[in-house]
């Protein structure tokens, strides 16, 4: 009686093991499927004017379509061999509790068994095969738990950015001197996008960036910003290189400004006062005044308590580049990275923005990425890049003086 009720157990584990092992992949891709579907709706959310100018419901509603269509055939999978599973145990189980009742009777009915020993036996098998039941019933719950367990292992074995056992040097009160010495960089392994760069940019100097588009100027902001590290060469910080930095120590002492600057949904002064909560209004006010934010919020009905919508969507441009710039003042970084902080502007925002830049870069170092030339004639240099090396190098007057790439190129944007 014994070995014919473990004859469908021992199928009934054959077929589950199958089964889950079947069921892991799916439950891994599940994960990527959902975070797939989940982030092109939230991208879809935020461009509905786009999608709406463009008169492109249709194809948006198509693309979410595929992707839910790839979702619901994964459960679909996943819920199959669950149900083979269980199934499997029901009807396995269901007929070991049938022959055990037949081969029973028969012995009792021989008297080589009594109802005592058959009721004891049947009352064991009850207390093995429950357990078996219910595993077979949270398989599925637990092969969705291990595959979860595998990705969140993949997560915890990536390398952190901020290694504390590399990065061991802690930066208090800095200048502010930056120093590439033969620079190499490359996303991929064997493409170069920088080839020994190198320059320095002393404490309190404005270094202009400019160039082809993807010539390596962003690249180069990168570096000095520690959103990247240099493959080859070394960029430091006051004699120290960055690769052996506290990235929080460092970034203490740096502001960003991009070109299409985040902000989140709430109100001017909480934006402003990203960098620090904890700031004074005095602080707040004079960061206000010096990015020429009041120019705007003293029209509005609640000032700085004005709600701006997802991502700024209720200001212009300029107004949302100047609340960006107010919070880089807020910070008061030694360091700062314009990324073409004036492009598609209108020129009277542009003059706004101007008057708060040079506020922002007083006794700062700064790296400014500008498509429009005419912004960065009183840089103390600047570095024309081009396929990822600097062509030429000197300042404004030099520059046009040579006649070179960076002559052409300002010729070029002044006959526009």
């Amino acid at each position: 009686m014994t070995i014919f009720v473990l004859v469908p157990v021992a199928i009934f584990a054959f077929i589950a093991l199958k089964a889950f092992a079947y069921i892991r992949p799916i439950f891994r891709v599940r994960g990527k499927l959902n975070a797939e579907v989940t982030g092109r709706l939230t991208e879809t959310l935020n461009g509905v004017r786009v999608i709406k100018g463009f008169n492109a419901e249709e194809q948006e509603n198509k693309t979410f379509e595929d992707g839910v269509e790839r979702l619901f055939q994964n459960v679909k999978k996943s819920l199959t061999a669950t149900a083979l599973i269980t199934s499997s145990s029901t009807l396995l189980l269901g007929l070991a509790s049938a022959g055990i009742m037949g081969i029973g009777g028969y012995f009792i009915m021989q008297n080589t068994m009594t109802y005592g020993d058959f009721i004891s036996f049947t009352l064991f098998l009850g207390f093995m095969i429950a357990p078996i039941v219910q595993m077979s019933n949270i398989g599925s719950q637990l092969t969705e738990a291990m595959a979860g367990l595998d990705r969140t292992q993949e997560i915890m074995e990536m390398d952190e950015e901020d290694d504390s056992t590399v990065r061991t040097v802690k930066l208090g009160k800095i200048k502010g001197d930056i120093v590439f010495e033969n620079v190499a960089f490359s996303y991929d392994e064997n493409k170069e996008v920088l080839h020994d760069i190198s320059f320095d940019a002393h404490a309190g100097s404005v270094t202009a960036l400019v160039g082809s588009s993807g010539s390596g100027k962003s690249t180069i902001a990168g570096l000095a910003a520690t959103f990247l590290n240099p493959k080859g060469g070394k960029v430091t910080i006051d004699g120290i290189d960055i690769s052996t930095v506290n990235l929080s120590s460092y970034r203490s002492n740096l502001g960003v400004v991009l070109q299409d600057d985040f902000l989140y949904e709430g109100t001017i002064r909480e934006n402003i006062l990203f960098p620090r909560p904890h700031a004074t209004e005095d602080q707040l006010l004079a960061a206000v005044q010096g990015a020429y934010v009041n120019e705007f919020t003293d029209r509005f009905d609640l000032g700085l308590d004005t709600v701006i919508g997802e991502r700024g969507v209720k200001l212009s441009g300029g107004q949302r580049q100047r609340i960006s710039i107010a919070r880089a003042l807020l910070a008061d970084p030694k360091i700062i990275i314009l990324d073409e902080a004036t492009s598609n502007l209108d020129t009277e925002s542009e003059a706004f923005i101007q008057k708060s830049l040079h506020e922002l870069m007083k006794d700062r170092t700064t790296f400014v990425i500008a498509h429009r030339l005419s912004t960065i004639q009183k840089a103390d240099q600047i570095l024309v890049i081009e396929d990822g090396n600097i062509v030429e190098k000197g300042k404004h007057d030099e520059l046009i003086a040579s006649k070179g790439r960076y002559w052409e190129l300002f010729t070029y944007q002044s006959r526009i």
